[in-house]
């Protein structure tokens, strides 16, 4: 199997053993980002649509550093902590990702790193 790391200053470092994203074959697959602000490394704020703004942000700089946009995107999965939030999650999101919009998963969890409230992964086609 024939794979590649892709990191890039423009988002966040990862904060354990992985790779931001990893391409294979014709697929690039993004690990879930929190709303992690590169420069200073801390949630950007508390606030569910500024943290799905950031990570939306991270996602983009990892494409970007391969020379692809959220257009490439073919499936996200969302982990939110309340799922009251959705409606604010989904408001934002479609400022980033547009048509036609990439499949989608949505899971409410009881916890996510670092204290977030939102955490977004993604696959994108490589090419």
């Amino acid at each position: 199997m024939n794979k590649q790391a892709i990191s890039t200053k423009e988002a966040p470092a990862a904060v354990g053993p992985y790779s931001q994203a990893i391409i294979s074959g014709d697929f690039i697959f993004l690990s879930g980002q929190v709303p992690l602000d590169p420069a200073s490394g801390k949630i950007v704020s508390d606030d569910i649509e500024e943290q799905t703004a950031q990570i939306c942000k991270n996602l983009t700089a990892v494409l970007a550093s391969h020379g692809l946009d959220l257009s490439a995107v073919v499936k996200t999965t969302v982990f939110i902590t309340d799922i009251s939030q959705f409606a604010k999650v989904n408001a934002v999101y479609k400022q980033y990702f547009t048509e036609p919009c990439p499949a989608r998963s949505c899971v409410e969890v009881a916890a996510l790193p670092l204290g977030a409230g939102i955490e977004i992964e993604a696959v994108a086609a490589a090419g």
